[in-house]
């Protein structure tokens, strides 16, 4: 599995002074998707409705509406 292409605009492109730590989007070799972006399981795992669930090895991380508004245009319709 490798990353393809970054989904959106670079955190550069997004305000980050440094360009390096903001959240992001990659679509892998595989067709998924990997997101990096602030670790939040403990704090909206008891927010999780009652028809979902995450596995002990799933986490919940939280990107700003920013990045995923700009990766809307850049994420396939199938």
């Amino acid at each position: 599995m490798k990353i393809v292409r970054r989904v959106g605009a670079s955190p550069r492109e997004r305000g980050s002074a440094s360009g390096q730590t903001c959240p992001d989007i990659f679509e892998l070799s595989d067709g998924n998707f990997a997101v990096i972006g602030r670790e939040a399981t403990e704090e909206l795992d008891p927010e999780l409705p009652p028809d979902a669930a995450r596995a002990d090895y799933e986490r919940i991380v939280v990107i700003t509406r920013e990045t995923l508004l700009r990766a809307k245009s850049d994420i396939p319709d199938a």
